[in-house]
């Protein structure tokens, strides 16, 4: 059966707005592990972020992790470390079909950033498919006719100039929806690591509102259960609310607080 190539992340996203349905629930994908992707795909989830930004994933983890997830029902995107063309083409070659792009902060970035996805004359992505998996090697029919067209690109609000251009970004056409880093966002604002701050919530949904005022998605990362219902209330059409990294570092702590105690009855401190 040939490899469908044409349902994406806009997709998914599309589908969930014609029909008025919830939003996607995601989580992030860190370790670099194979096996620990394909775990997460089947966990139920609407939606895979495989980061390379803040992770130790190269191409070829990211590849064994795409081959991993391949065959569940989830969406699958996947984060490089920069809005870079040359690593997006590495990327789009691997099989990448939905592409979450750090730190774009004004309108210019997020154009190359699509031109990047894009063949020409429509953008800059270099020609190499009978050589790459995307093409599956020339097995996809018409790939260079098609390509362009089943790639999805979301760009990531996180800096205050973000959240000031944030209008604008959202209408550079190619840019399908538009997701929030409260964490790096906190830190450009002067309040690092307090992403829980009114003024963070307060820029999250003024990105929020302005998504909704030009009919496009877009999603937030809210780990603490009670931010992310926050941030659904106010709009989010998709959101990460937990990692795998994070879901073990808390469940083998959990353990040991539970089954060891120090001798003053203290339980063990992680390390």
């Amino acid at each position: 059966m040939p490899l469908r190539i044409d349902h994406t992340f806009r997709d998914a996203l599309a589908a969930q707005q014609r029909d008025a349905g919830r939003p996607l629930v995601g989580m992030w994908v860190c370790s670099g592990s194979p096996l620990i992707a394909e775990l997460c795909a089947g966990s139920g989830l609407d939606w895979l972020l495989v980061d390379a930004e803040h992770s130790p994933n190269g191409l070829e983890s990211i590849l064994a992790q795409l081959q991993a997830i391949h065959g569940y029902p989830v969406q699958t995107l996947v984060r490089p470390p920069v809005n870079d063309t040359v690593v997006i083409k590495q990327y789009l070659d691997l099989g990448v079909q939905n592409l979450l792009i750090p730190m774009v902060n004004s309108v210019a970035e997020a154009e190359a950033a699509v031109a990047a996805t894009r063949y020409p004359p429509q953008g800059v992505r270099g020609v190499g498919s009978a050589l790459a998996r995307a093409a599956r090697w020339n097995r996809v029919p018409d790939y260079l006719a098609r390509a362009n067209g089943t790639i999805s690109v979301t760009v990531q609000i996180e800096s205050t100039a973000a959240v000031e251009a944030v209008e604008d970004i959202l209408k550079v056409d190619g840019v399908e929806a538009v997701f929030i880093g409260p964490s790096d966002l906190a830190a450009s604002m002067g309040l690092l690591g307090q992403q829980e701050h009114p003024e963070v919530r307060a820029a999250v949904e003024h990105c929020l509102a302005a998504a909704k005022a030009a009919g496009k998605p877009a999603g937030v990362n809210a780990f603490n259960p009670d931010t992310a219902q926050h941030y659904l209330d106010n709009g989010a059409d998709f959101i990460l609310v937990g990692a795998d990294v994070a879901l073990l570092a808390r469940g083998s702590e959990a353990l040991a607080a539970k089954f060891i105690q120090k001798p003053d009855g203290e339980t063990q401190a992680s390390y």
